[in-house]
């Protein structure tokens, strides 16, 4: 019995230190306001749709990110009758980017965890890398722009 009981509590541990470095992240990207310029090769039009909102409180915020480095960060109203946001980024240089976003449930600007650790609103990034403990690979996340016009949709994850 003793045994399960470490068992559980390390499990307990892994997954608090998984999901705080997740909303650390998340809040880094969301906090960081220096941006670096990516190379003007060309311009485009980036759209990002977010679907799979479980409900219309709050707002969608959403990083997009190139080199790792936060480029734009925007709040999004939320359509109640679709449950989705949508952010148009323009004029965006062509290059490589990451978008991630999260669900801001009650609008305190922070991804938020139960006392476990796990987020308790929903997020979600660029290629809808599957869930798992802890952050996505940032490879996992990264797509190209490099047409006049680009679309891409992530569907948040809740736990």
């Amino acid at each position: 019995m003793a045994q399960f009981i470490f068992k559980m509590k390390r499990l307990k541990s892994i997954v608090l230190l998984c999901c705080a470095l997740l909303t650390a992240i998340a809040c880094c990207m969301w906090a960081q306001t220096e941006a670096k310029p990516v190379p003007k090769l060309g311009a485009s039009t980036l759209t990002v749709r977010v679907t799979g909102l479980r409900n219309a409180n709050g707002k969608v915020l959403l990083s997009l990110v190139s080199d790792s480095k936060s480029i734009e960060k925007r709040a999004v109203e939320i359509d109640a009758k679709s449950l989705s946001a949508q952010a148009v980024f323009e004029n965006l240089p062509h290059g490589i980017y990451s978008v991630y976003v999260f669900h801001d449930e009650n609008l305190n600007g922070k991804m938020d965890s139960n006392e476990m650790g796990v987020p308790t609103e929903g997020y979600g990034a660029s290629n809808n890398p599957e869930r798992r403990m802890g952050p996505p690979d940032p490879e996992e996340t990264k797509f190209t722009v490099d047409q006049p016009s680009t679309a891409i949709e992530i569907t948040l994850i809740y736990w």
